[in-house]
Protein backbone atom coordinates (compact mmCIF):
# COMPACT_ATOMS: atom_id res chain seq x y z
CA UNK A 1 0.00 0.00 0.00
CA UNK A 2 2.97 2.30 0.23
CA UNK A 3 3.51 2.64 -3.37
CA UNK A 4 -0.30 4.05 -3.59
CA UNK A 5 -0.05 7.33 -5.72
CA UNK A 6 -3.44 8.91 -5.99
CA UNK A 7 -4.70 8.92 -8.84
CA UNK A 8 -2.36 6.44 -10.90
CA UNK A 9 -5.04 3.78 -10.78
CA UNK A 10 -5.63 2.32 -14.18
CA UNK A 11 -9.82 2.68 -14.83
CA UNK A 12 -9.87 2.22 -18.72
CA UNK A 13 -11.73 -1.35 -18.18
CA UNK A 14 -14.63 0.80 -15.82
CA UNK A 15 -15.03 3.14 -18.44
CA UNK A 16 -15.61 0.44 -21.10
CA UNK A 17 -18.05 -1.21 -18.74
CA UNK A 18 -19.50 2.45 -18.03
CA UNK A 19 -20.09 3.27 -21.55
CA UNK A 20 -21.55 -0.29 -22.65
CA UNK A 21 -24.01 0.38 -20.11
CA UNK A 22 -25.15 3.62 -21.40
CA UNK A 23 -24.92 1.86 -24.64
CA UNK A 24 -27.17 -0.63 -23.71
CA UNK A 25 -29.83 1.64 -22.07
CA UNK A 26 -30.22 4.17 -24.77
CA UNK A 27 -30.78 0.94 -27.12
CA UNK A 28 -33.24 -0.49 -25.02
CA UNK A 29 -34.77 3.26 -24.65
CA UNK A 30 -35.22 3.29 -28.76
CA UNK A 31 -36.38 0.16 -28.71
CA UNK A 32 -39.16 0.38 -26.58
CA UNK A 33 -40.30 4.15 -28.04
CA UNK A 34 -40.31 2.62 -31.37
CA UNK A 35 -42.56 -0.18 -30.28
CA UNK A 36 -44.90 1.98 -28.66
CA UNK A 37 -45.18 4.44 -30.95
CA UNK A 38 -45.82 1.43 -33.39
CA UNK A 39 -48.36 0.12 -30.79
CA UNK A 40 -50.31 3.87 -30.82
CA UNK A 41 -50.68 3.86 -34.86
CA UNK A 42 -51.66 0.07 -35.10
CA UNK A 43 -54.21 1.06 -32.12
CA UNK A 44 -56.20 3.40 -33.44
Amino acid sequence: MADYKPGDMDIAEQEATYDGFWKWIIRTLVIVGIVLLILAVVGT
